[in-house]
Order: structure tokens, then sequence, then C-alpha cells
């Protein structure tokens, strides 16, 4: 956003760029709607895992914190780089992710935790060194590609808005009208004051939303603060509370794993600085986000916790307003530490219900699906193109939408663990496939800009 554009609605310019301080009032509310936003996507999966592995109380409060603390670490390292090489210096908010979810919950179901902690310390290896050569293997994601792969990642997360609208898939009262109720009237205040608000009030019209989807929600009884006077204020982290396991098996499964997943995090990078930014993120800037997550799953490792990845929500966030202000995510990475180090704190954010949530965030999902098209459209959508985002969104959504379809006999259980659980991964992986055995179109300059119909006419 130019900066006379800025001062005309009253905003900010220093919230526009990189560098800057903005001021307290511009900052809480920017900064907390990304917390808000991405909180119960930390904190789920780590209750997943605890599930999943049989924890006690004591032990599902501790890995909770330790996915808060480094959520709020991997933040910070990708917006100030450590020795200006492990982190992408961009805006984009990391964290817990469930992109890693089905296939820790394979490996701790099979193997344990311990086992899960030590292929979780490989995969970081393998993610660092991805980052470190990233340069030898960009030619695998040009736009094509990976604005397939955004494309995608935006109608993957469609349904998990929904499920959070509902209530949360497996509640009780899932799909029931007092949570259809509370998040149509967030959506509605966050839609009205996103496309009529001005100022500090349109670009925090989230964390605004939030609030009042909140107070809609405590005459229905979704609203409760036991939890927040029954914890404690202080609490640390315990440095190896686990052993660590390696399983050959296991080791190989996540490291292939953490590769899909930074391809993921590729998609995500280049969907927020191409939304917010008009550029696409260099080589040292992607290497050091995928180094900056895989130093992050090394330390979680040590602390038995979860690693960490992009939050398509929030990218849909920083597209929308784009606010880009470094100092606008290191607020939300402080409430996230402060949250990991303070139980009440975090508790405190647990009260949010899930429809208040769904409801905030399923208007930047499409934002995210509409910035692929951007990309996929940038060089023009020749018939070539066409073949590579069509046939690799229909493997991705596919495969996602048919529960069971790579797990039938002879099929090996790592085939379903790594491709068969997110569209993302079988969708990348066909892009780029298809993107390198496909021979390049005539792009003499009479011919590269031509619609698919009118190519298709010149040629013949």
């Amino acid at each position: 956003m130019a900066v006379s554009e800025a001062n005309e609605r009253g905003l900010n310019e220093v919230l526009f760029e990189r560098k800057g301080l903005p001021s307290i009032m511009d900052l809480i509310p920017t900064s907390l709607q990304h917390v808000l936003a991405s909180f119960a996507g930390i904190i789920t999966p780590a209750m997943m895992i605890a599930t999943t592995c049989g924890f006690t109380q004591e032990q599902e409060t501790a890995i909770i914190q330790v996915a808060l603390i480094l959520s709020g670490l991997d933040t910070l390292l990708q917006q100030f780089p450590l020795f200006g090489r492990i982190g992408s210096g961009l805006p984009i908010l990391t964290g817990a992710s469930f992109a890693f979810l089905p296939a820790f919950q394979a490996v701790g179901v099979e193997f344990g935790f311990s086992t899960l902690l030590g292929a979780e310390l490989i995969g970081g290896i393998v993610a660092m060194l991805f980052g470190e050569f990233y340069s030898k293997v960009r030619w695998l994601f040009p736009p094509l590609v990976t604005g397939t792969v955004i494309f995608t990642i935006g109608v993957s997360l469609y349904p998990t808005a929904i499920k959070y609208m509902a209530g949360g898939e497996g509640t009780a009262n899932f799909g029931g009208i007092a949570n259809w109720t509370v998040g149509l009237i967030t959506f509605a205040v966050v839609f009205g004051l996103a496309n009529f608000g001005k100022g500090v009030v349109k670009l925090g019209s989230i964390f605004f939303g939030i609030i009042i989807g909140c107070i809609v929600a405590i005459p229905f009884g979704m609203v409760s603060g036991d939890e927040v006077f029954s914890s404690a204020w202080f609490s640390l982290p315990r440095f190896m509370p686990y052993p660590i396991e390696l399983n050959a098996a296991a080791c190989i499964t996540l490291a292939v794993v953490y590769v899909m997943v930074n391809v993921q995090l590729i998609g995500d990078l280049s969907a927020s600085t191409a939304g917010s930014m008009d550029r696409m993120p260099t080589e040292r800037e992607v290497g050091g986000a995928i180094k900056a997550q895989g130093f992050v799953s090394i330390i979680s490792s040590f602390f038995g916790g979860l690693p960490t990845s992009a939050f398509g929500q929030n990218v849909g966030i920083i597209v929308s307003n784009k606010v880009i202000n470094r100092w606008v995510f290191g607020g939300a990475a402080f409430v996230f530490l402060a949250a990991g180090f303070c139980p009440k704190l975090s508790a405190l954010l647990l009260m949010i219900p899930q429809p208040v949530i769904g409801g905030a965030t399923i208007s930047v999902f499409g934002t995210i699906t509409l910035n692929g098209i951007r990309i996929l459209v940038k060089d023009g959508l020749t018939p070539r193109a066409c073949t590579v985002f069509g046939i690799s969104v229909a493997f991705g959504i596919g495969i996602a939408q048919v529960s069971g379809s790579l797990a039938g006999p002879g099929m090996p259980d790592w085939v379903a663990t790594i491709f068969g659980t997110s569209a993302i991964t079988p969708c990348a992986i066909m892009a780029i496939i298809l993107n390198s055995i496909l021979p390049p179109e005539d792009s003499t300059p009479e011919n590269k800009n031509l619609k698919p119909l009118e190519y298709e006419e010149k040629k013949a």
C-alpha cells in the first residue's frame, strides 16, 4: 500500500513497511488478531498428540506449553533472522502445525512418543539441509507450481473453518443452531469491519470480530473462565522430559513428511510475499525460512514439543490487510511466549469458542485461493499451465476428500501417511512432476499472452 494512500485512509504507513515501530494503539489489534486466528491451531495438534500417546493431564499441559513457546521462537526468527541466515525476514506467522499431525499420530501410535521425538530431530536436520541447498532445487518451484500449491492450500482450509463454525468436529453439539448463530454473527462483524471500517478498525477487523463474537457467545454458555482461575501464573518447560529414540522407519517417514511440509511453507511464504509486497521471495529468504523451521524442530525434540510451519489463515490476514511490519509479528510472538510461560494467559486464550474462530477466519481463506490464481495467470494461463494446474488439484483435493483411498490391501502404511492425509502433498508432487516432464510451449511474442482457446486456434 502506498504511503499516500495510507495517509488518506488515516492509517500509519509504518504498518505497511517492514521496519519502523508502530504506535501501541496500532500494534495491539494488528498483533492480537494474528494470535487469536492461530492460537487454536497451535494448541489443538498438541492436544491431539497427547491423546494419541495416552498422556496425563500434566503431560498434556507441558506439550501445549512447549508448542506455544516454540511458536513464538519460530515467528521471531522469521522476523529477525539469526545470523542473517536462519529465518526469512518476511511477513509470516509460524507455529505448531496440523500439517505434521497425521504422520505424527501414526508414528506415535506405532512406536511411541520417544521414537516420535527422535524422528522429529532427524526431520529438523533434513529441513535445515533442504533450506541450505534450496538454491539448487529452486527450479522445481516456478510460479506455475507455487501458484497451484497456494490455490490448493486455500481450498483445503475451507473445511477447517466450517468445522470450527459448526462447533468443532467431535463435540456433542456439532452443527447446532447456537454454533452457527455465533459463527455467522462473528463472520458478519469481521466482514463489515474489513470492508466498511476505516483505519485500525479495518486492519484489526478479525481481532475486533473475535471480541464481539465472544460477547455474543456468552448467553449460549460457550465462554467459561473456570480454567483461568485454576491455572498457575508461571511455569518453565523441562529439558528432555522424555528419552529420544531413533528408529529408521520412523525417521525416514518423517524426513519425507518434512520435505513435503517445506513445500507447503514455500507456498505460504510465496502467497504472503506476493500478496502483501507484490514480489516473490528470494532464494535466501525461502532457504532461511526452511532452516528456521528445521532449527526450531531440533530444539522442540529436546523439550518434548512439536515442529512448526506457517499458518494459512494468517497468510490470508497478511494478504488482506497488507500489514507487514515485523513488530506486528514480533508482538504476536511475544504473546505466544508469554502464554507458554504463563498458563493463566494460555487458559484465557483457550476461552475463545471454536465457532468464533471459524467465523473470524473463513473470510480470509478465499484470499489465499485467489492469490494462487493471481500467481498462476501472471505468465498467461496457457493449455500447458491448465493441464498442470487441473490435474494436480484433482489429485490433491480428490485424494484428501476420499478417506482411505491410499490405505487399501497391499498399500504400504507410509504411503497413506505421507500422501493421503493432506491435499497439499499430492498436489505439490504432481505439479512438480508434470511441470518437469511436459514440453515447454511456444513462447514467441505473438503467442506468449494468448488465451488458451486463441492459442489452440493459432496452432491449428
